[in-house]
């Protein structure tokens, strides 16, 4: 098949902030800290084996892009 011969219809077009953001790298840089948890959330974290500290970063992630963004603050601190 030829690209002139895909339909791409159904696939909305890219919009400017979409673009924006596109531009931004990826994976973002890591920071390192010290972090308090209760020790039951990091026996729960701890309990799926190896990689308790992507986790840690992965809900937080899912939290921070569910929020609305505030205008005049940028989404991360890179």
């Amino acid at each position: 098949m030829k690209d002139a011969d895909i339909d791409y219809s159904d696939i909305p077009p890219l919009g400017k902030a979409f673009l924006r953001r596109a531009s931004v790298a990826w994976p973002p840089v890591k920071k390192q800290l010290t972090i308090r948890l209760d020790a039951d959330v990091l026996n729960w974290l701890k309990a799926n084996g190896r990689g308790y500290q992507t986790r840690i970063n992965r809900i937080l992630r899912v939290v921070m892009e569910s929020q609305p963004r505030r205008p005049g603050r940028p989404r991360s601190d890179s």
